[in-house]
């Protein structure tokens, strides 16, 4: 297992019937002296320094046929997760706090959304209709594929998906990308809302 597959791992919960439950392997933070002890930069459950963690590379098609990669958006912050058009529990709750955190930010800040597919079953047509249904803005694309392509993303950055008989189990995870397209901050849900929308405002402000 790769390191950056290793960093976003699913808990043993599966059996459970609960979607997500991540667990976080060897990513701790340094420890830091009184005297040195700060308020960190960012604050998801992974952070990387700027220029640390490209984005594993792919291509996937989205809603609109649009071939695209984690680095079509450079020049911009992208929002990177992963859900399901059809689930009717925890993807929802994802969905609608990211709408929220990007409905919360000026303009000229909001990030780019790209939702990679967990369930080969997805639609643009289902696609749309979530999206109608959490609240999403403009600026998102979903991206699918056939399970043996989206497995290969799902892999590439530590996401793992579980089929069951009424429901796809999967991890809930979130990466903010900075401008050049690199991983700087990982969360699991549930995440505190204000700070990924803070960690994406300081995103914005860095120069490219």
């Amino acid at each position: 297992m790769t390191r950056r597959a290793a960093a976003l791992l699913l808990s043993a919960c599966a059996a459970a019937g609960i979607a997500g439950g991540l667990i976080l392997h060897g990513l701790a933070r340094p420890a830091q002296t009184s005297a040195a002890l700060k308020l960190p930069e960012l604050h998801g459950q992974a952070v990387w320094a700027p220029g640390r963690r490209p984005a594993p590379a792919f291509a996937l098609r989205d809603q609109t046929g649009r071939l695209l990669k984690p680095t079509s958006f450079r020049g911009r912050t992208v929002v990177l997760t992963f859900l399901d058009s059809h689930c009717t529990t925890r993807c929802p709750l994802v969905g609608r706090e990211l709408a929220m955190i990007v409905e919360r930010l000026p303009r000229a800040d909001r990030p780019v959304l790209l939702v990679v597919s967990v369930n080969p079953n997805d639609t643009p047509r289902s696609a749309r209709a979530a999206v109608s249904r959490w609240g999403i803005p403009s600026g998102w694309h979903w991206l699918m594929a056939d399970r043996t392509r989206l497995a290969q993303v799902w892999r590439a950055y530590g996401i793992t998906v579980i089929p069951t008989t009424h429901d796809i189990n999967h991890s809930l995870a979130v990466y903010l990308l900075d401008r050049h397209g690199n991983e700087r901050t990982g969360y699991l849900f549930p995440f505190q809302p204000p700070f990924v929308e803070g960690d994406l405002r300081a995103l914005a402000r860095e120069r490219l």
